[in-house]
């Protein structure tokens, strides 16, 4: 399995969220403070580390009100004009996103069909376009998919 979360990850998620990170013994943190917003976000990605009875990435979001998980994450995509990254676990042919922002923003969307992220947004209702568009920018990093999906 290809390591996803090495240096190079790090320091460019890092530019992305305008912060450092800190190594913490299993985990690296950032923390994004918006003063401006009186907003704090702490992230942190688990690398490897046991899950259960399997090995995956994890990734941890603290926030004043909340705490937010994606486990088994298999990849990640920076937006710079966005100033946002968006970390992908797939399941089947659903995706789960977790879009952590530079401005101390968070936004989860889980088990989407990932038939959304390439389909006629216009053809979506409002409440279910919005997560079909923000993660489509991950749709480049998702593995090809030879057989046919199933309807849920």
């Amino acid at each position: 399995m290809k390591k996803i979360f090495v240096k190079k990850d790090l320091d460019k998620i890092a530019q992305v969220l305008e912060t450092d990170y800190k190594f913490k013994g299993n985990n690296y943190r950032f923390v994004i403070e918006n003063k401006e917003n009186n907003q704090h976000l702490s992230l942190e990605i688990y690398p490897d580390i046991p899950i259960g009875e399997q090995t995956g990435n994890l990734i941890s979001i603290y926030t004043t009100n909340s705490h937010l998980q994606l486990h088994f994450c298999t990849g990640y995509v920076v937006s710079e004009i966005l100033g946002e990254v968006t970390f992908v676990g797939e399941c089947g042919n659903r995706l789960s996103g977790l879009i952590i922002e530079k401005n101390g923003g968070c936004s989860l969307y889980a088990n989407v069909d990932n038939r959304l992220l390439s389909g006629d947004f216009t053809q979506l209702g409002p409440e279910v376009m919005l997560s079909g568009i923000a993660l489509s920018l991950a749709e480049h990093i998702l593995p090809e998919k030879d057989e046919p999906q199933t309807e849920p």
